[in-house]
């Protein structure tokens, strides 16, 4: 039976009973001594009680306060992952020849970029330049290309660029993401090596939020680890120190690892609808998050399925009947010795059946 920790008011009455018993004729009325007496070593009493529950708590990491639960991870091994920032390439165009040193800022709405190398026009009129974001974290990372502008142009060069793919940033771990590295290591422990720790060992970089290992997917002896950052693509930087980590702490034995961003496959949908009590409008809304919601959760190399996508339309209030008309079939990505497919969906259309 659970030990049921007893308020303030259940403490002071069962003080003013034992006073009563000790002193049949005592005045344990509201406004007596008593009373306030009691009152005030029950609060005591109630905060004595307060902390017992709080040191409990401390005691198993799913339950420990911010500071508690890191001394359980250092226990194991396991520090707070810094924010990382998102790094990628800047396409810029000019007169060839045309020349820069490092430091360019470019600017799109709220991000900000700088270039990190020197860059000189090629004869085509076009450079590429590897830049990182202004701020670390996840909002430096882009899903498309896009314009920019350079603050301060150089001589030859033409003040709008291309924003390239940034990835790689993610924000700093969280509690839920800390806990959740720390219980993988209780209930899986290291193993000399089987997949889960090459999981870990990959969770434990800067800059991955995800991974997923293939073993043996180009022969034997071999293991690929692909790595996600915040739901996206990671950078190349990324990529490598995860690859140089793995490669230092991985069995001697182990004939080869790969760690690899997965490939970006993406797909439209047309989805016909019949209404009852809403409008389209608003179901659209609805579909839309829905289904955004389903493919975003796919793991790299899992299928999209159709009928899955159509249970989810039906389930959602307004909508008596559904029809999915392109994809026809289920989507299933590409998983071999050269690539791992990520699904990903580009545009949703909604329309009357």
């Amino acid at each position: 039976m659970p030990f049921m920790t007893p308020s303030l008011s259940m403490i002071r009455d069962a003080l003013l009973r034992d006073i009563r018993n000790q002193l049949p004729d005592a005045n344990i009325g509201s406004d007596s001594d008593y009373f306030i007496r009691a009152s005030s070593v029950a609060s005591i009493a109630e905060g004595i009680y307060q902390h017992q529950s709080w040191i409990v708590r401390q005691i198993f990491p799913d339950t420990a306060d911010t500071e508690y639960l890191e001394l359980h991870c250092r226990t194991r091994g396991i520090s707070r992952k810094d924010s990382n920032t998102a790094t990628g390439p800047i396409n810029v165009t000019g007169e060839p020849g045309a020349k820069s040193t490092a430091g360019l800022i470019i600017k799109r709405d709220d991000k900000s970029y700088t270039t990190t190398q020197e860059v000189t026009i090629g004869s085509d009129g076009k450079a590429v330049v590897m830049a990182i974001a202004s701020i670390p974290g996840a909002a430096g990372n882009t899903t498309i290309e896009m314009s920019g502008m350079l603050t301060t142009t150089p001589d030859g060069f033409d003040s709008t660029v291309v924003i390239g793919l940034m990835g790689g940033g993610t924000d700093k771990e969280t509690d839920t993401e800390l806990l959740s590295r720390l219980l993988e290591l209780i209930r899986r422990p290291p193993a000399g090596g089987n997949k889960y720790d090459y999981k870990r060992w990959a969770m434990e970089v800067n800059g991955v939020s995800a991974a997923y290992v293939y073993p043996l997917r180009r022969g034997l002896g071999t293991v690929d680890i692909v790595i996600t950052s915040a739901d996206g693509l990671p950078s190349a930087e990324v990529i490598a120190k995860t690859q140089a980590y793995i490669d230092d702490v991985r069995p001697v034995t182990a004939k080869n690892s790969l760690v690899l961003a997965p490939t970006i496959k993406t797909f439209d949908m047309d989805i016909k609808v019949s209404l009852d009590g809403i409008t389209l409008e608003d179901v659209t809304k609805q579909i839309k998050a829905t289904l955004n919601d389903y493919i975003g959760r796919l793991l790299p190399g899992q299928t999209f399925v159709v009928s899955q996508a159509e249970m989810l339309i039906s389930l959602i209030s307004g909508v008596s009947d559904r029809e999915v008309i392109t994809p026809v079939e289920n989507i299933i990505p590409v998983v071999n010795e050269e690539k791992v497919e990520w699904l990903r969906v580009n545009s949703i259309l909604v329309s009357h059946l």
